[in-house]
């Protein structure tokens, strides 16, 4: 059955989203710089999304991780500031997997209270909701004190003289202290782990340097690294605690996980563990982060994911053609390297880990993204995932602490966004954008709105167009890119520009596409260009090129109607009938011979 709808995620730093501070301080604490709260996500905010183009919203980084602010009056325990990443903290060293991180909270005793209630509030206005769901490690300092009654604690079991056993929860490096190429302090301020864990990224041993994930330790699934072999039978002990934290947040309301670099756990988890919460919650969507093509099709047909994540794919190509001259033409390889699972590929162009768009790292402009933007969310009906600001330009020009100035919105600091502040205004969203700025936003409204809804995007078929003008004068494949969506009796002809210039560009369409589309030749009267608006008489037909005016760093979409093509062919037809019977002369009576 055809999807009515196109996923269209809107990611959120919920730390930072909502966060008014004007003057934020460099590395600054909570008490300096604030963080934003789950409250202050109201319904006009959630209104704002939903009008962009939205259908979920992934709220980042609400479960309690490690942080350095002090919440100890609250019952929860420092944590110590040596195996913290900034001030902030990393969303993905989670300190509790039971718990709302305080500091989203206005009432921090009632945490849960408030996440349940944003949950409740984002589907009033449409929404769906999507969390992080972080398999493969945990904060150096992992400790619930939210769990469920006889639950046990990770690694309270755990046989510590053991590297590796089927029911341990954690890697230790027996006999062998914590010793990471980190400061872990001195006297009562000093980190001590004896013996060592195993951290986040692999790394065996005590020793991580700054850029390992020194703030994490591995998660034990049953596989033992010292000799490659795997323990899944019987179930391993850690397979049991992440089923029963899936339920956990699934029976709280949220629509879906996304599920971090799910390559790094077992995919038989993912078989045993995906349909027995679907099966509970039917409805509940596993959005992969994964970063090895080989392994798509695994994840999808054994692992039972939703979607994954075409990083190393599409995300990459359109960088490279953006940022290193490389040719629109190689965006055939990507469809092709997916097919046949094209519907489970979710696409975006910026997230918590990417350098941003407008940044000088990357295109240096926000206005260059229209063609990204429309190969993105209009290649194929899989979904299309935004980062908060995205649609602003945000730059990602702060150098907040922690994360320098790297291109990137920093998830280890307590900051705020001045471009994302200045939209919400508060919260009324009413806000003091730029010309500038509220002409991308409502461009990305045009396109996501479109990707989101048209049928011919959200589920019809996909016909390639650059084999037949990769040798044609009117068309450059180093900077030019077209292709056909279809279905029922609308058809798309896209075009998109990654070029400096304004060109007119005339698109070769085979006779195959007629024919494997189903396709009359003829002209629609009153075809529409969609991002303008613009009308026109249209002429589909395998005879002569379709021209297509582009701007630079543009693009157009031509929707034509089949049932119009048909119907005014049939008038031509008609008329030319009555214009020949007008032009024949009649015959003359013969005269009888006297």
């Amino acid at each position: 059955m055809s999807q009515k709808e196109k996923p269209i995620i809107y990611q959120v730093l919920t730390r930072l989203f909502t966060n008014y501070c004007e003057t934020p301080v460099v590395g600054g604490t909570i008490e300096q710089n604030g963080s934003g709260k789950l409250n202050d996500i109201n319904f006009a905010i959630l209104k704002s999304i939903k009008d962009l183009g939205a259908s979920h919203i992934w709220y980042t980084g609400v479960i309690e991780h490690a942080h350095d602010a002090d919440y100890t009056a609250y019952g929860i325990p420092r944590h110590n500031p040596h195996v913290v990443k900034g001030k902030a903290g990393s969303p993905y060293a989670i300190t509790d997997y039971y718990d709302i991180d305080p500091d989203l909270a206005v009432d921090v005793p009632k945490r849960i209270a408030e996440f349940e209630a944003l949950v409740k509030r984002t589907h009033q206005a449409g929404l769906k909701v999507i969390i992080d769901f972080v398999p493969n490690h945990v904060g150096r300092e992992y400790h619930s004190d939210a769990k469920t009654v006889g639950i046990e604690d990770l690694g309270q079991g755990d046989n510590r003289e053991m590297f590796f056993a089927p029911n341990n929860n954690f890697y230790y490096i027996t006999r062998q202290q914590f010793s990471p190429g980190v400061d872990l302090g001195s006297g009562d301020d000093a980190y001590v782990e004896f013996p060592a864990k195993a951290s986040g990224d692999d790394c065996f041993n005590a020793f991580p340097n700054a850029n390992n994930w020194y703030d994490t330790v591995k998660l034990n699934y049953g596989v033992d690294y010292g000799d490659g072999s795997t323990h899944f039978d019987p179930v391993p002990d850690t397979w049991f605690k992440m089923l029963h934290i899936l339920r956990y947040w699934a029976s709280k309301g949220v629509d879906g996980f996304r599920c971090d670099m799910v390559h790094m756990v077992p995919l038989e988890f993912w078989h045993w563990a995906i349909p027995q919460v679907k099966a509970s919650y039917p409805g509940i969507v596993f959005i992969a982060e994964i970063y090895d093509v080989g392994l798509y099709r695994p994840f999808i047909d054994y692992g039972g994911f939703d979607y994954l994540y075409d990083k190393v794919n599409l995300y990459d190509t359109l960088r490279a053609i953006e940022t290193q001259n490389h040719s629109a033409a190689r965006l055939t390889s990507c469809w092709q390297t997916v097919e046949g699972i094209a519907p489970n590929m979710l696409n975006f162009l910026e997230n918590h880990d990417e350098q941003r768009f407008a940044s000088p790292f990357y295109a240096g402009d926000p206005r260059r993204v229209l063609p990204s933007l429309v190969m993105s969310s209009m290649m194929s009906t899989g979904p299309m995932m935004i980062y908060f600001g995205q649609e602003l330009g945000e730059p990602g020009t702060d150098a907040e602490g922690y994360s320098g100035h790297d291109g990137r919105t920093t998830i280890f600091d307590y900051w705020s966004v001045a471009t994302v502040r200045r939209w919400l205004n508060g919260g009324d969203c009413k806000g003091h954008l730029t010309k500038a700025e509220k002409e991308l936003r409502a461009l990305y409204a045009r396109v996501l709105n479109l990707a989101h809804k048209d049928p011919a995007i959200v589920s019809g078929s996909f016909f390639d167009l650059m084999y037949v003008n990769l040798d044609n004068p009117g068309l450059n494949p180093h900077r030019h890119f077209a292709f056909l969506r279809h279905e029922g009796d609308e058809t798309l002809l896209i075009v998109v520009n990654f070029g400096d210039s304004d060109d007119c560009v005339r698109v070769n369409i085979p006779v195959h596409a007629f024919d494997c589309l189903e396709l009359p030749e003829g002209t629609d009267p009153s075809a529409r260009e969609l991002l303008t608006g613009a009308t026109a008489a249209r002429m589909l037909s395998s005879r002569m090129p379709f021209e297509v005016q582009v701007g630079a760093h543009g693009a157009a979409i031509w929707q034509l109607s089949s049932a119009r093509i048909k119907d005014f062919s049939m008038k031509m037809e008609q008329g030319s009938r009555k214009a020949d019977s007008k032009k024949t002369p009649a015959k003359k009576q013969s005269k009888k011979s006297k």
